[in-house]
């Protein structure tokens, strides 16, 4: 059966879409304060996107779209084994490559060299839709090694790779955003996706804030592993990593050099220590 992926046109009107609303929500419905100007940010970061969107085509692109075909027409990989109807093939794979992307998010934080690239994601000292966008160009061409393995051991075949990619760049431009959700809907969202409260604690300058909530689609994976944490208000949240806390610090220029140059460390504000948090009221309070 010849697979089809997701029209292209379909993809990237969905996405621009999705980017625009959540731009307009922002303005209208902010989850917190920022620290900067909203427009010279979404232009910074857009030009980060710019740059690791070109690496995609140039590296990933070419290798993985090649491995789709071969698994399809070699039936390499775990779920072409199992020979599932095709519903439950693309559903599979789409739970199956966003655990893996969990995992691959662990080692970017827990392997110093891959710190040193997810870095630059991390620095910007607001979070909003664009922060979903500013990922260093360095970063996506080490993940392309990763992508052709999750790709090949899965089973991930080209229809299935194409939902995925948009999946999962909907969920990160949705809970990287700065918008605020009523209380009972972000609520009910969070028992199985990814919302802006709880990513927001991600990306918090309290290092054990930090290293929770990794999971990039599906909340499932948190709760698996014991690293789900809810319990911190997002006013008590201060955004970005404690070594670079002013804007002339993660201006483009210094965010596209920052892994190839001598890093702080990451967790100490130059002069004042490590960050920590007295433990809080549940996340209700807020």
């Amino acid at each position: 059966m010849t697979q089809k992926k997701l029209p292209g046109w379909f993809s990237g009107s969905l996405i621009v879409c999705s980017f625009a609303l959540l731009w307009l929500l922002e303005r209208r419905r902010p989850l917190r304060r920022a620290v900067e100007p909203k427009g010279e940010r979404t232009a910074r970061n857009l030009a980060v996107a710019g740059l690791a969107a070109a690496s995609l085509q140039l590296v990933e692109r070419p290798v993985v779209e090649r491995l789709t075909a071969l698994v399809e027409k070699r039936r390499w990989g775990l779920l072409k084994l199992l020979r599932l109807p095709r519903w439950l093939e693309v559903g599979l794979a789409l739970l199956l490559m966003d655990y893996t992307l969990y995992l691959w998010h662990v080692l970017n934080h827990r392997v110093p060299f891959l710190w040193r690239f997810h870095l630059p994601h991390h620095v910007d000292l607001d979070l909003d839709s664009s922060t979903a966008l500013r990922f260093h160009f360095g970063e996506l061409i080490l993940a392309s090694g990763w992508r052709a393995a999750q790709v090949t051991v899965i089973g991930v075949s080209p229809v299935a790779l194409s939902v995925w990619q948009t999946f999962v760049l909907l969920s990160v431009l949705f809970h990287h955003s700065n918008v605020r959700l009523p209380r009972e809907v972000e609520e009910k969202v969070l028992r199985v996706f990814v919302t802006p409260r709880m990513h927001g604690i991600h990306h918090s300058i309290v290092k054990e804030e930090t290293n929770s909530n990794w999971s990039s689609g599906f909340t499932v994976w948190d709760w698996l592993h014991g690293t789900l944490q809810l319990d911190i208000p997002q006013e008590k949240i201060t955004i970005g990593v404690p070594a670079y806390r002013e804007p002339n610090e993660v201006t483009l220029e210094a965010t596209l050099e920052m892994p190839f140059v001598r890093q702080r460390p990451t967790w100490l504000v130059p002069g004042d220590g490590q960050p920590t948090r007295t433990p809080l009221l549940a996340m209700r309070t807020e």
